[in-house]
């Protein structure tokens, strides 16, 4: 009896502690048919949008273009499309021409030029150029007085060089149509008489004698030749530049030249 119930107490005591490790393992142990919970993930930080990277702008090869710089700049013109010149000074005569007029007459030229940029263009004028006779020569012509003058058309290249922003320069060279008109006064030449270098020079001896009319009192001569020169001008503070020019020029028809080397101070614009 004494170890039937030591058998007994060992056995209950058993007993009684599957109970309870059964009880605690149910209560831990989930229920059948539902999946455990997953843990939870903490949610992403909101990053600002990044900016365009690197790598994608080299790949295209080129960087994203502003507006201006698709847009293409205008050079400023450094010339101006017409220049027109005028001005006055005086006339040293060469040739046959200095034979029979005196230096020192007046001349007037304007003009205008069409630039293709700001190295060449094309410039014509028109010349005015006093061509007053020497004494000897009116006593020659047997007159008391005469008239005597050149008018000039010119058109040429014209080759500007800049120097500096102040200074600069330019050569012209071309061809050029000339018409020379003269009227003696009072003269006593007699017509048909035999002529000298002047009357050939007037133009009054085709025929190698002054003609029986008044006619030779009076000489229209028209000749085609050429001429050529170069200047200097000076920027003013407005603009305007002044210039000082010398050129030759030579017409020539039937063996009768004209010859005349204008100096002229002027402006051009």
């Amino acid at each position: 009896m004494g170890k039937f119930a030591s058998v007994t107490a060992i056995a209950l005591t058993l007993l009684l502690l599957i109970v309870v490790l059964g009880a605690q393992a149910l209560a831990q142990t989930a229920p059948a048919g539902q999946a455990p919970a997953p843990a939870a993930t903490p949610a992403p930080a909101t990053q600002p949008p990044s900016a365009p990277s690197s790598a994608q702008e080299t790949a295209s090869g080129q960087e994203p273009a502003d507006e201006e710089s698709t847009r293409r700049k205008v050079k400023p013109k450094d010339y101006k499309n017409w220049t027109f010149n005028a001005g006055a000074g005086a006339n040293l005569d060469s040739g046959t021409t200095k034979t029979w007029v005196r230096g020192g007459g007046f001349d007037v030229t304007v003009g205008a030029a069409r630039n293709a940029n700001k190295y060449l263009g094309l410039r014509a004028d028109f010349i005015y150029a006093n061509l007053p006779l020497r004494d000897l020569t009116q006593e020659l012509a047997q007159a008391t007085g005469a008239t005597n003058y050149a008018l000039d058309f010119t058109l040429d290249p014209v080759i500007n060089v800049p120097v500096t922003k102040t200074y600069g320069g330019y050569l012209l060279f071309g061809p050029g149509f000339y018409h020379r008109h003269g009227t003696l006064d009072d003269s006593t030449a007699v017509p048909g008489s035999g002529c000298n270098g002047f009357w050939t020079w007037w133009g009054a001896c085709a025929n190698f004698s002054i003609p029986l009319s008044g006619d030779f009192v009076h000489s229209n001569v028209n000749e085609f030749g050429y001429n050529f020169g170069g200047g200097v001008t000076r920027k003013m503070p407005s603009g305007v530049e002044l210039y000082v020019e010398y050129r030759l020029t030579h017409g020539s028809r039937n063996g009768i030249t004209t010859d005349v080397r204008p100096i002229t101070l002027g402006f051009r614009w």
